[in-house]
């Protein structure tokens, strides 16, 4: 995905004390920031240009003791074509030499009043998420109680369905049919809908809806972690479903395993209360109780028990 840096200027909500067209349209390229503190001092031997060049105090503080000459100089030697913008955080008065030099190489300088570490996380935050390698798997991604849960299956099983229901019952709607997964690091994995798709669930035989507009803002996510995943498939005798949950079967997007549950759908069975158990029960396991320990444990008593009075 192309982010930009008016883009970035827009969702982090930075102001611009200088910035062309041309400069603001300029491509973001890597999620990296650089804080560049050895460079002030002359030090360029592992510069990385291509990268968003963020000035906290420590940075202007150094800066600022300089004379105007070193100054300019220094940042002159920073400022390159590839370089996207330079932040100042706190709010922190731009010298004027900063100005002169970003402007004769078309940089924009923005600033914001939020903290240096603060800014720095939400920056990195937002473009490792845009930045990030995406593939486009087919289902419903559903937040249950504050649990990601991707809702997969066979065509025409019911998906989409089963998603309306559970939006009527509290939950909320993330993206239906198609969803565009990524690893926001090695064990995070983080789904969002396609941009045509935002807020909308396909019902067959009724057409597209607006859930947002049917049921609320309450009603729908841009975004969820996806750690659990469910799939549908049509019940039929003879076939083995995990009965204790202790199947422990997993599936792998984008390099992240995430654990997957099979859930057999036949006439009269309340499918979005078995998600809704399944998403709790997922919980529970990460808290640390294991229904299934539990049972095999009083199991295991009792045999011992019987084994004991014979």
């Amino acid at each position: 995905m192309v982010v930009t840096v008016q883009m970035l200027v827009d969702k982090v909500k930075l102001d611009i004390v200088h910035g062309t067209e041309e400069a603001l349209a300029k491509k973001i390229t890597t999620s990296d920031i650089s804080r560049p503190g050895l460079e002030m001092t002359g030090y360029f031997d592992y510069y990385s240009p291509e990268r968003i060049q963020l000035i906290g105090m420590k940075e202007w503080s150094y800066l600022t003791a300089m004379t105007s000459h070193n100054r300019y100089s220094v940042l002159r030697a920073m400022f390159k074509p590839e370089t996207p913008a330079i932040i100042v955080a706190r709010d922190l008065e731009i010298p004027e030499e900063m100005l002169r030099a970003a402007e004769e190489e078309g940089i924009a300088v923005l600033t914001s009043r939020q903290p240096t570490s603060g800014l720095s996380g939400e920056i990195s935050w937002y473009l490792n998420s845009q930045l990030a390698e995406r593939t486009s798997v087919h289902g419903v991604l559903m937040d249950i109680y504050g649990m990601g849960v991707l809702i997969q299956g066979d065509s025409g099983i019911g998906k989409s369905e089963t998603g309306l229901e559970l939006v009527k019952r509290g939950h909320r709607l993330v993206a239906d049919d198609r969803v565009d997964v990524f690893a926001k690091d090695e064990e995070t994995l983080w789904g969002e809908p396609a941009e045509i798709l935002r807020h909308l669930l396909e019902i067959r035989g009724v057409g597209i809806i607006d859930i947002m507009s049917l049921y609320g803002a309450s009603a729908v996510r841009n975004s969820s972690q996806v750690q659990l995943a469910i799939y549908l498939e049509n019940f039929e005798a003879g076939k083995v479903f995990d009965r204790l949950g202790n199947g422990n079967e997993e599936i792998e997007l984008q390099g992240v395993k995430i654990p997957r549950v099979r859930i057999p759908v036949k006439t009269g069975r309340n499918v979005s209360v078995v998600i809704e158990a399944a998403a709790m029960n997922h919980r529970a396991k990460q808290m640390g109780f294991d229904a299934t320990k539990t049972f095999e444990e009083r199991l295991t008593n009792l045999i011992s028990q019987n084994g004991e009075a014979q």
